[in-house]
């Protein structure tokens, strides 16, 4: 099975950005253990590959 990149280049930089500051905020205890979910949209970033948007069909990356 190969990964197909699904997310684009603005996409992924939110992502990171989201990501980061949920790590960010729970680390210097403004939020609670949720915080640590910003992992997932990081990750998502860093691969560039979404898996809601395979199970929904979207692609916000031009190939």
């Amino acid at each position: 099975m190969s990964i197909t990149t699904n997310a684009g280049t603005i996409d992924r930089a939110l992502r990171a950005i989201v990501g980061i500051a949920l790590i960010a905020l729970t680390l210097t205890g403004h939020l609670g253990l949720w915080g640590w979910i910003g992992i997932v949209p990081l990750l998502t970033a860093l691969i560039g590959w979404c898996p809601a948007y395979t199970l929904l069909g979207i692609k916000t990356c031009k190939n």
